[in-house]
């Protein structure tokens, strides 16, 4: 999935609004913040294409196809 810059923005606004009702400490804002980009850049996908060279104990190769992960 792309990652969406309106949903990164819309976490950092609650928080900002959060902060605004509910006074936090730096740290306490420090973790929130921490945890809105983690779980933002957790959504990316992330596509390789075929032919990047590998190696494996068996020799040296290249990717057969296309790949896609995840980051976690």
């Amino acid at each position: 999935m792309a990652m969406s810059e309106d949903a990164l923005k819309n976490a950092l606004l609650a928080l900002y609004n959060l902060t605004r009702v509910s006074p936090m400490s730096e740290e306490e804002f420090a973790e929130f913040m921490a945890g809105i980009i983690t779980a933002h850049i957790r959504t990316a996908t992330v596509t390789v294409n075929a032919g990047i060279p590998v190696g494996t104990p068996a020799g040296p190769g290249s990717t057969t196809a296309p790949g896609t992960g995840s980051l976690t």
